[in-house]
């Protein structure tokens, strides 16, 4: 099965910008559609950008639309999150995800098999 490492998170101040990257391995990741997700202490995961396989469908959250930005290399087995203009309510732990479910636009938690472990990202004001 995949497995899925986070990298980038940290702290940045509002308006900046800050990229998240996700490395797959042990399987290709053009297999899968993939995608972000996002948690606060206590909340559930809440959806955040999606991709699909060839790289060439996207989705977004309302809250993040025209700010952040997904895309794959599937080349490099890499997805990324190009945040800007961060906010602070967009502090959070960030994970990486990936499903094998034929179709796209998939905006639950459930949908997805495969996660990293998170990257915290942290929006000062």
């Amino acid at each position: 099965q995949v497995q899925l490492v986070e990298s980038g998170g940290g702290l940045v101040q509002a308006g900046g910008s800050l990229r998240l990257s996700c490395t797959a391995s042990g399987r290709t990741l053009g297999n899968y559609v993939v995608g972000w997700f996002r948690q606060l202490p206590g909340k559930e995961r809440e959806f955040v950008a999606a991709i699909n396989r060839s790289g060439g469908s996207t989705s977004y959250a309302e809250s993040v639309k025209d700010r952040f930005t997904i895309s794959r290399d599937n080349a490099k087995n890499t997805l990324y999150l190009q945040m800007k203009t961060p906010k602070p309510e967009d502090t959070a732990v960030y994970y990486c995800t990936a499903t094998l479910r034929a179709g796209f636009g998939f905006v639950r938690a459930y949908e997805y098999a495969y996660w990293g472990q998170g990257t915290q990202v942290t929006i000062s004001s």
